[in-house]
Order: structure tokens, then sequence, then C-alpha cells
């Protein structure tokens, strides 16, 4: 059994993944602010010490076997109007934690990147050596950590992975999405299904995909857990591996709304707007690396099945059905 410490744990990818490591036997201290995360989106079994990223070194000793990262500040428009929260919160957050793990003598992390290092990307599928050129400050924040992390192995002996994330869906369990406000596209759909709001919007309907709207990879919230435990095993001493994580396959915004349609059995009003500044057509990943490294093979691919374990969770909070399990 190893002991593992997980920052913003009380999140969303962050609580999946702490169940999971508890599942798997092993121990779990959760360390969370609760600015954005949930209490009860810790699982039980889990310690939680309410705190910082900032304050890891009053958790950290050396009974820990490693670090798994997810505490940041997370959407893209705050991080252009607001960058210095992003920078010291994710940027000098990192560098505080990172610090505090050399001193206890914890060597070993997984990182929660992103796709929005790359930017616009120049082809698809992506590749981890693509370009990175992230457009906004969230991207570059957590740009800025892994080359902070590549240092860290290299002078250091830091055994690291880096994933980056595409657009992680569904639900696991109590643990599913609950941002404020609301962003990703399968919850807004959602949304709309419960009549919480009146329509949702598509921007563009003119781009080069099959029906018009952007194409982009969605990956299983539970798959996307999995590949952090595998990650654990795959860390070197003295190497920072980066993975990017997908199904390798991407769904439309017509094709995601059809999807939830299907699922919920509702009506849901679709209107076409203008494209939004900076949308790429099409955005999904290669997740070879990750498939080769870390033996990783998602199971939960079909877009109905991800749907749906959103839409009980959705209507977990509601009151009207028990949680996806």
């Amino acid at each position: 059994m190893s002991q593992y410490l997980v920052t913003g744990g009380a999140g969303y990818v962050g609580g999946v993944v702490a169940a999971h490591l508890l599942e798997a036997g092993h121990e779990v201290v959760v360390l969370d602010d609760l600015s954005t995360g949930f209490r009860e989106s810790v699982p039980a079994g889990a310690r939680f010490v309410r705190g910082r990223i900032q304050d890891a070194g009053e958790v950290l000793d050396g009974s820990f076997d490693g670090v798994l990262h997810f505490a940041a500040s997370s959407q893209v428009g705050e991080s252009v109007v607001d960058p210095e929260k992003y920078w010291r919160n994710n940027v000098a957050g990192s560098l505080e934690l990172l610090s505090a793990m050399r001193k206890a003598g914890v060597r070993r992390l997984v990182f929660s990147s992103t796709a929005a290092v790359y930017g616009e990307p120049e082809s698809t599928p992506i590749v981890e050596t693509a370009p990175t050129r992230p457009t906004n400050p969230y991207g570059a924040t957590k740009l800025a950590v892994d080359h902070m992390i590549t240092s860290e192995a290299a002078a250091h002996g830091l055994a690291a992975v880096s994933l980056r994330y595409f657009n992680v869906a569904g639900a696991y369990g109590r643990q599913g999405e609950r941002h404020d406000p609301e962003s990703h596209l399968i919850p807004l759909v959602i949304q709309a299904a419960l009549g919480i709001r009146p329509h949702i919007s598509v921007y563009g309907d003119d781009y080069p995909t099959p029906d018009g709207t952007c194409v982009r990879d969605y990956i299983h919230v539970a798959d996307l857990a999995e590949a952090h435990l595998l990650a654990l095993d795959a860390a070197r001493p003295g190497e920072h591996l980066v993975c990017n994580l997908g199904n390798g396959a991407g769904f439309s915004v017509r094709e995601v709304i059809d999807a939830v349609r299907r699922v919920t059995g509702r009506e849901i009003t679709a209107v076409t707007a203008g494209r939004r500044a900076g949308d790429p057509a099409v955005l999904v990943a290669s997740a070879d690396r990750a498939r080769e490294l870390l033996g990783w093979r998602p199971s939960r691919a079909d877009l109905d099945g991800i749907v749906a374990d959103a839409w009980q969770f959705a209507l977990s909070l509601t009151g009207d059905a028990p949680a996806a399990g």
C-alpha cells in the first residue's frame, strides 16, 4: 500500500482520481481550499486537509510515495481578464509544491496538464511533439509548470509524468462536472435538456467538418483516472514524460447535441451563432504515446455512454435519480 497526496482532490478530475486510488488499495490525503471544489466530492476513506497548494509543506513528509497535482485555476476566459491570478495560483503555487516535495523527499509526481498548451494546432491528431503555442494565460501557465517539472527532474531526480487532457466528460459515482460558470459543451447541453437554459448556442456551422460544426475529442473521466494510476507506475527518476490523453477520434457539436437528445429523450433547442475567435475546426489527440508507454487503453469511448453518465449525475443533483455508478 502506498500513500499519495492529491492536490485539488475536491474537484471533478481530482476527486475521481482519488476514488480510483482508494479502490486500488492506497491511502489518500486530499489537499483542497474548496475555492472551486466541493467537500462532498472528496471520496470516503480519504483524509481531507483544507488548504492551498502553498500549504503542501505542512502536509508532506517521508511517508508519502507521490503527489498527483490537480489544484489550479482553470477558466480560460477568466485567465484572460485576470492573468495575475493564474500565474500566482498555477505557477507560483506549483513551484512551492515542488519545493515542498523536494524538502520532504517525495520524488514522484503526476501533473494535470492540458491540451490548451498547443493553442491552434497546425495539424491533427495532435502529437506531443507538436509546437506549444498557448493562446491564453491558462494554457501558458500550464506550459510553464511543464517546463518547471522538466527542470526539477533533470536537476533533482524527480520522477514525473504530465498528462495533457483534451475534453474530459462523463461522471463517476457521486463525482461529475460542477463548474460555475459552466463552459464545457456536454454539461451545457444537459442544462438545456433540464430547462436550466433556454437553448444551446452553436458557435459556427460553416467549419470544414462533416456537419460544419467544430469537432472535439472527448474522454471519459474514469478512463482519465485510470491513466493517472498507470502514470504513477511509469514515472522514472530524472525523467519527465509528457502524454496526451484522448480517444483519438472526435465528435462534432451537433453530434454531441444529438447524443444528449437520444439519452435524455428531451427536446433541445440549438441556436446557431457566429464563430468564436480562436476556435479551431478540429482538436483531436494522438494518444499513441500513452498507449505505448503507460499501457493505457480507454474503454469508455462511446459518446452516448459518456453522456448517459453525465446525465445521471446531473439528475442526482436535482434529486430525480441516483448518480451514475
